[in-house]
């Protein structure tokens, strides 16, 4: 088990209601630094402007690019390869919940969430893998 501190989240959610309250969750509630984007390619640009996320968090479902794929595309290039993900989503009956693992998925958040426990899940699922 290595020592590796959860701090840069990369955060992929095409509603900004949902960016805001979760920027607030993560960074002033869970002290980490957070990099929103709102879509899937904006995501994969960032990446390969050279940003390096410790974890990934991807909402399943947006327009253009969903989550799932979004992750596809993320894993190709090398600095989130092997980076873990967390999904975001409202859909988490046990048959989509293991879609998401045979993904990769290191674990899914339920939506709506929990402002004050969120960053609290996240960590947890961080710690889970490292």
């Amino acid at each position: 088990m290595s020592e590796k501190k959860l701090v840069n989240i990369l955060y992929v959610e095409d509603d900004l209601d949902i960016q805001a309250v979760a920027q607030i969750a993560l960074e002033v509630v869970g002290g980490f630094s957070l990099r929103t984007c709102s879509s899937g390619s904006e995501a994969i640009a960032a990446i390969e402007q050279g940003y390096t996320p410790d974890l990934l968090l991807l909402d399943v479902m947006m327009p253009n690019m969903d989550g799932p794929t979004t992750l596809t595309e993320l894993r190709k290039l090398d600095l989130t390869m092997h980076t873990p993900v967390v999904f975001m989503t409202a859909k988490v009956q046990s048959s989509e919940q293991d879609y998401y693992f045979t993904l990769g998925a290191t674990g899914v958040i339920a939506k709506p969430f929990d402002p004050m426990t969120l960053s609290g899940q996240v960590q947890a699922l961080w710690d889970k893998v490292n």
